[in-house]
């Protein structure tokens, strides 16, 4: 699963081409329920941890880019940080303008397709903040259920854990 395409967006997976739209988008007040706003070195890093998860696990999250201009636009997809934890499901727009346009929906809803048809994984979970209402309406809309027994993870001991289950 190295590229999805949809009717707006192609997936694909992370280039250092992509760096300084996610050193925008890490900079912005948008990373405030993922722990941020990150300086440009930690920017760096989580690209570079983003592009090096495909190496170590065979799967990542892949980048959302405008199939019209292919202008970056966020990531979608599976990680898995800690092998003793579940594999999470993450989603995000690098940019305000690019919110309320479905285009998170239309992505993460091609991605678990695309998961599930491939068989990777039979259930993801979602950590989302609790404060973090659309995210939290996101999943719900995707078909994920909320997990009251998950235990939060360290970096965010507020979040909700949302269950999709996949099936494979």
């Amino acid at each position: 699963m190295n590229r999805i395409e949809t009717d707006r967006l192609i997936l694909r997976r992370p280039l250092a081409g992509d760096l300084s739209a996610y050193e925008a988008y890490c900079a912005s007040d948008r990373t405030r329920y993922t722990g941020g706003p990150y300086s440009r070195k930690d920017a760096f890093e989580k690209l570079a941890a983003m592009i090096g998860h495909w190496e170590i696990r065979g799967f990542g999250r892949l980048i959302l880019t405008e199939r019209r201009t292919a202008r970056p636009i966020g990531h979608v997809g599976a990680l898995h940080l800690d092998k003793d934890a579940p594999v999470e499901m993450s989603w995000t727009l690098w940019n305000d303008a690019d919110e309320g346009l479905g285009l998170a929906h239309e992505a993460a809803r091609a991605y678990l397709a695309a998961a599930a048809a491939e068989g990777l994984f039979r259930t993801l979970l979602a950590r989302i903040d609790v404060a973090n209402h659309r995210s939290r309406s996101l999943a719900v809309r995707l078909g994920a259920v909320l997990d009251p027994d998950a235990t939060p993870p360290e970096w965010s001991p507020d979040a909700l854990s949302y269950r999709f289950d996949l099936g494979a």
